[in-house]
């Protein structure tokens, strides 16, 4: 007996399935690895914002929003700031700045950022109209947008305090917003 194996050919119909059922799969993968994998709202916020410099010059009205990718107030509240970003695309600018990106380290001083989700809402002119701490629902967001575009003043919410050119008597060191303590 000689031990001669020949290579076994594929038939024509054969190779047809053979693509086709890769096909299938290569499209199967990519649904389920992105097709169906929607960005989350707090990606697709921070994926499109603005520079804050560039938002606080050009003058539109700007919320600028201190968040965290951990935060879970700050996931909460995205949808609601995504409706309100979209509702008001021309006339508001929305700007995510995540405090654990060394990138935001000065602002994160600047704006005296204690805690998170917080919003600084500045006037068409760059001017910081005042700052909100916590999580906004959706009708609480919209009001602060259309506060801000109508240049009126700020809704008397919770957690939401206008701002004053006049410096603190004495500065307080107070713990970071990466700070657990």
């Amino acid at each position: 007996m000689t031990g001669s194996s020949a290579p076994a050919t594929l038939t024509p119909l054969q190779k047809g399935l053979l693509l086709i059922t890769a096909l299938v799969l290569a499209a199967g993968l990519f649904l389920l690895r992105n097709g169906l994998n929607q960005e989350a709202p707090l990606d697709q916020l921070a994926r499109q914002s603005l520079d804050p410099e560039v938002a606080l010059t050009n003058s539109r009205p700007t919320v600028l929003e201190f968040y965290a990718d951990w935060c879970e107030a700050c996931q909460a509240m995205a949808p609601a700031m995504l409706q309100t970003e979209q509702n008001h695309a021309d006339q508001l600018d929305v700007v995510l700045v995540n405090i654990d990106n060394p990138r935001w380290l000065d602002l994160t001083d600047q704006y005296d950022v204690t805690g998170i989700p917080q919003l600084n809402l500045f006037s068409a002119d760059g001017v910081m109209r005042g700052r909100s701490l916590g999580a906004r629902t959706a009708d609480e967001l919209e009001s602060l947008a259309v506060a801000l575009i109508d240049n009126a003043p700020l809704p008397q919410l919770a957690g939401v305090g206008s701002t004053s050119s006049v410096p603190p008597a004495e500065t307080v060191s107070s713990p970071g917003p990466r700070s657990h303590s």
